[in-house]
């Protein structure tokens, strides 16, 4: 995250671990996406870790490499894959409905930021302490609408409790890294989120004798 590679390279590993005990409790292949987001999260924090030892052993080239690769997780993968996962999980047809229009809206802001990680590609730098990723900010309020849309609110009309518990510390989250960590909002908010993912390992203990919001 922004203070170390040390915390990265926890947080990641830990991730991997809990990954692959929610993968192994997938009962069915709908399920397999949603247990993988532990995984794809910690896959995420190590990366940030390379970053910071990037800065440590003044290795520019690996360095600028591994943030687009990270910036791919962050601003491409999340907003598309969130609502996708959730969506698959979704027994109630007007839940179903309602999550495959927060899909779209994420697969228009990912794809929207996928261009401008390709036009001007994103640049990591070691500021105060943590690390900043650069890049231009173009239609920021509805960018971040639908960021925040795809991959917080979405998660509000499951019918898991599991699942509506994840977005709503999803959203805490966001801002509360966006109100304290505001230059650094990326880095944190990821890390955040990274570490909250946990809670899916209770949709996954729980599965068997949870009860479902009522439709």
């Amino acid at each position: 995250m922004c203070f170390s590679a040390s915390a990265n390279f926890i947080a990641g590993t830990s991730l991997l671990a809990v990954g692959a005990v929610t993968l192994s409790k997938a009962a069915r292949k709908a399920e397999l996406p949603f247990a993988m987001i532990p995984l794809l999260f910690g896959i995420q924090q190590i990366i940030e870790g390379a970053i910071w030892l990037g800065f440590r052993f003044d290795a520019p080239l690996p360095n600028a490499l591994m943030a687009q690769v990270y910036s791919l997780f962050s601003h491409v993968l999340w907003p598309i894959y969130m609502p996708f996962a959730v969506l698959l999980l979704e027994p109630v047809p007007w839940r179903r409905k309602t999550l495959s229009a927060f899909l779209w809206v994420g697969a228009a802001t990912g794809l929207y930021l996928f261009y401008i990680l390709v036009r001007f590609p994103i640049r990591a730098e070691a500021v105060g302490g943590h690390i900043l990723y650069v890049s231009p900010h173009y239609y920021v309020p509805v960018v971040m609408g639908g960021y925040l849309a795809a991959t917080c609110i979405s998660l509000f009309f499951s019918s898991h409790k599991v699942v509506v518990t994840f977005g709503v510390v999803a959203l805490l989250s966001f801002v509360a890294a966006y109100g304290f960590y505001t230059l650094w909002f990326i880095s944190v908010w990821c890390f955040f989120a990274a570490i909250l993912s946990g809670v899916i390992y209770l949709y996954f203990r729980k599965r068997s004798h949870s009860r479902l919001v009522t439709a």
